[in-house]
């Protein structure tokens, strides 16, 4: 990236072309709305192998952004512009040959890309490279990178890497054994709104694995998690209301509101 970046400010300073000043408008009206306008100064940039407005140009036409969607272009612009080692473009790729997004879905292709970008820092291709290694699609299964993946990605505080990297620790796979590991990671990714991991949250509160067992504050984060979109902890949820009394199940209620108001921070 660095090199190209040099080229574009040498080429900018030899012909007076005003490089900067076309993204910067096109970006202003890009994020006002006025696709109309970004298009017209990046399309300039964008051909002449602008590797960062390569990216958004195919932004633009996989999105519908004031074009009619078109995912083959955006495929061929993010492809510029991975090559140019975009981590953003080359994510994308990943996301379009995962899902078959204008493509044919291929997993060796998406990881390929996934595994580009991750090795950037890019914490959302972190989390789908530690999925890939997960469950061996595109690659040989491999619990140890999988971890690893998802410890780089949840360090960048990603809930999803979060959650998953605590199961890992939770059973032992990839990692130790450590509930009081798994716990923190629950914490962490509950608190961030993430469903799955409040009611993960919950259940190591009922069973007592990585903190003192508390049927009220499992009921809190189960039922968090419930109304939060997690409809599979209605079975745990039925499980802890047989070992609270109502008075507990209200005053987990009650907690669970609280919990919420305070955007799930020091519940």
């Amino acid at each position: 990236m660095k090199k190209i970046f040099g080229l574009v400010v040498c080429l900018a300073l030899m012909t007076g072309m005003p490089v900067f000043a076309d993204f910067d408008k096109g970006w202003k009206a890009y994020k006002n709305g006025d696709y109309e306008t970004a298009l017209r100064e990046w399309k300039p940039l964008a051909e002449q192998g602008d590797a960062k407005t390569q990216f958004y140009w195919g932004l633009m036409h996989t999105d519908g952004l004031g074009i009619p969607q078109d995912y083959l272009e955006g495929e061929k612009w993010f492809r510029l512009s991975a090559e140019q080692g975009i981590e953003e473009a080359q994510y994308n790729l990943g996301l379009m040959y995962e899902y078959g997004d204008g493509v044919q879905i291929d997993y060796k292709e998406a990881f390929k890309w996934y595994k580009l970008s991750a090795e950037q820092g890019n914490a959302s291709a972190q989390v789908n490279l530690g999925l890939f290694y997960r469950e061996g699609r595109g690659v040989s299964q491999n619990n140890y990178e999988a971890a690893k993946w998802y410890t780089l990605a949840a360090e960048q505080g990603i809930p999803e890497a979060q959650d998953n990297l605590a199961l890992m620790y939770k059973d032992g796979v990839g990692v130790s054994q450590d509930y009081d590991e798994a716990f923190k990671l629950f914490r962490l990714a509950a608190e961030q709104g993430d469903a799955q991991a409040q009611n993960n949250l919950g259940i190591f509160y009922a069973v007592g694995k990585g903190i003192q067992q508390d049927y009220v504050l499992a009921h809190m984060w189960v039922n968090i998690g419930i109304l939060n979109g997690y409809e599979s902890g209605e079975k745990a949820k039925n499980l802890i209301v047989k070992q609270l009394t109502f008075t507990q199940i209200v005053e987990a209620q009650k907690l669970a509101k609280e919990c919420i108001a305070k955007n799930y921070k020091g519940c």
